[in-house]
């Protein structure tokens, strides 16, 4: 074999070398050897992970009980749809990057929840997120905003769980402020999606109107004899209290119907109030 031959099957020895490494530097990123980078791209937002003490507390301030079924938008390694199942809830991830969809299969494995979670390739504007009890998000407040609409679309009564992002104007129903040991983003935000009670009500003794903004109410209930402001108006999730004069209003919301009770001083009483609906331009009662 002559010198010019043999560079020949020495370059071509390279070139495959050279491939099969490349393959193999794919296959380690992509793999089971696959390591995401905190800051790496996203289709949304970077990938940063939220501290462990702030996903302790994340499901700290929703209270989660076996009951539950928690939704994670941004799952990206898992963690905190993991440390859900470890509390006996059900949890789905929800993750755009596939490597990372990965990744959280096989970390739910190893701690032994594989049972209790689900992890899906998906795009969180599109994900169905009606089987939620609770949703958990480390997003961007822009990106909360954009999700708002859809949130507030959700069964009363849903925890919207945020790692230090807000929600604009809906201001949030609980707060957890981190500790020193934490770093950077450790404050868990709540909010619980009211359920919908603008506009006006009959009641057996008189009129409520009512006007709501988030879990915010305010109105007046008017009667024979005087129409007076109500105080004090606040929706959690189906319950709505307020206060009328010196008295306790305390009802759930169900439709187009609200039942509870009123309470002055030691004395008590059931009340009920109907929706009035426009139909073809004629107010009626449900």
């Amino acid at each position: 074999m002559n010198y010019l031959c043999l560079l020949g099957h020495l370059l071509a020895l390279l070139s495959v070398t050279s491939f099969f490494n490349e393959v193999s530097v794919q296959q380690a990123q992509t793999g089971n050897d696959y390591k995401p980078r905190s800051g790496q791209d996203g289709k949304d937002v970077i990938w940063v992970p939220t501290p462990q003490v702030n996903v302790i507390k994340m499901l700290d301030i929703a209270v989660i009980t076996p009951e539950d079924f928690v939704i994670d938008l941004g799952s990206g390694d898992g963690r905190l749809v993991i440390e859900t199942a470890r509390r006996g809830a059900r949890a789905r991830g929800i993750e755009f990057n596939s490597d990372m969809v990965e990744l959280s299969r096989r970390r739910a494995v190893q701690s032994r929840v594989s049972d209790r979670v689900e992890f899906f390739k998906g795009d969180l504007f599109e994900a169905d997120l009606s089987e939620a009890t609770v949703i958990t998000m480390f997003l961007l407040n822009s990106i909360n905003l954009k999700l708002r609409p859809k949130l507030l679309e959700l069964r009363p009564g849903t925890r919207i769980v945020s790692n230090t992002f807000h929600m604009g104007d809906w201001i949030a129903d609980s707060t957890a402020l981190g500790d020193e040991n934490c770093g950077h983003y450790c404050t868990a935000l709540m909010w619980i999606v009211p359920a919908k009670v603008g506009g006006t009500w009959i009641m057996d003794d008189g009129v409520l109107t009512l006007d709501q903004k988030f879990q915010m109410v305010t109105g007046s209930l008017r009667t024979p004899s005087e129409t007076i402001r109500i105080t004090d108006g606040r929706l959690r999730g189906d319950l709505l209290t307020f206060t009328h004069k010196f008295q306790r209003y305390s009802g759930r919301v169900k439709d187009d119907v609200i039942e509870g009770s009123v309470t002055s001083g030691n004395k008590c009483r059931v009340w009920r109030a109907e929706r009035l609906q426009e139909i073809s331009g004629y107010l009626v009662s449900r």
